[in-house]
């Protein structure tokens, strides 16, 4: 199992009374921001202890790295309004209704940065379609850098399925796991999501299916049907004592090359020593290259975890199964294309798609839901 991101993991929890904090200042912030506090405290954002400065946030930017040279590849700020009342050295409050959280900042760095110059660096692009660049650009133009302290946060919907990396570590420890792939979704699993997944297992002890829950676009699958298809999938086609899932809640940013960076170190923090990275993985539209995702880990020789690349993968007709373009001689004509578009237009008409496409199981398992998709 490999040590942390930064060799430590990262513990920003701390028990203390209303007495004690009633002093400072209230901020009420964005459940993106929430969801980014409760990372840093509970390691998944290792080595991070807070929102980046001025000087890590120049450093991540232009180098992809922090100012201690650890790779990091995405910012993670916090952003307000210009506040004349508020100063370096301040200790604030930050809290969030939906979450009922409540956590200290002892502000280190109150600056300003040209988002364009963000925008091109991290997305590669300054237009506001980009949806990772829209959300950069509505931010406020103030950032506060600075470590943070949890003090509080309330039981959510799925917390069933959360597990920190802390818990994660102990319980691949529990079951001798040595070396773990980790498979990142924000979908329901086909059958070329069973065939990587396999494939990948294949070398190593376990894999951890790690689906993102948040926030969803109209038309995707809600988050419990994600969670309640992947464990049909499981009880009915994986070894109990070769897989795991647990959720991970983060906003997506859609910075292709980067953020695929970004998503192997959170794994590495939750103990895995292998990442599954597909075609376009965390890409938008038509910003990033298929497979400039693969590419990007090269310069990262010092990341820590390893990549396993898959490049396109369909059903071929005439081999009889699941291959990819390393193993398959056929033409284009005999495969069938894993379509997420094909496979949700069923689904919402009520129908199960074919068996060479999705499980059964997995199918009916959507069905039993009512309303599927996000309105």
């Amino acid at each position: 199992m490999p040590k942390p991101h930064g060799n430590r993991l990262i513990n920003r929890y701390a028990t203390k009374t209303e007495e004690e904090i009633n002093e400072f200042p209230k901020y009420e912030i964005n459940t993106n921001l929430a969801e980014d506090v409760i990372n840093i405290a509970t390691g998944v954002f290792s080595p991070l202890s807070g929102f980046l400065t001025q000087n890590d946030l120049h450093d991540v930017v232009n180098h992809k790295r922090l100012s201690n040279d650890i790779p990091w590849t995405i910012p993670i700020l916090f952003d307000q309004q210009k506040d004349n009342s508020l100063s370096e050295g301040d200790t604030i409050i930050l809290t969030n209704k939906d979450t009922n959280l409540k956590a200290l900042l002892d502000v280190k760095d109150i600056f300003t940065y040209d988002k364009k110059i963000i925008a091109q660096q991290v997305y590669g692009t300054t237009s506001t379609e980009h949806p990772g660049v829209n959300m950069l650009y509505n931010m406020q133009d103030h950032f506060i850098g600075g470590n943070i302290i949890l003090i509080n946060k309330d039981k959510r919907p799925f917390d069933e399925y959360n597990l920190t990396p802390r818990e994660t570590r102990i319980l691949f420890q529990e079951k001798g796991w040595q070396e773990i792939v980790a498979f990142q979704t924000r979908n329901p699993p086909h059958l070329g999501h069973e065939y990587v997944q396999k494939t990948a297992l294949t070398f190593v002890d376990g894999i951890f299916i790690n689906p993102i829950i948040g926030k969803k676009k109209s038309g995707d699958f809600k988050d419990e049907v994600i969670l309640k298809s992947y464990e049909t999938l499981m009880n009915h086609y994986y070894l109990k004592e070769r897989s795991v899932m647990s959720i991970l809640r983060t906003s997506m940013k859609y910075a292709g090359p980067r953020e695929a960076i970004h998503h192997a170190i959170m794994r590495k923090n939750y103990g895995c020593t292998h990442f599954i990275v597909g075609r376009d993985h965390a890409g938008v539209g038509t910003y990033y290259g298929p497979y400039d995702a693969h590419d990007i880990f090269k310069e990262f020789p010092d990341l820590g975890i390893t990549p396993i690349f898959f490049r396109s993968f369909s059903r071929c007709n005439k081999c009889g199964g699941v291959v990819n373009d390393k193993i398959c001689p056929h033409n284009q004509e005999d495969h069938i294309n894993f379509s997420g578009k094909k496979i949700r237009e069923l689904l919402n008409q009520g129908k199960i798609p074919p068996e060479d496409m999705m499980r059964k199981e997995v199918a009916e398992t959507i069905l039993e839901f009512q309303e599927p998709f996000v309105k």
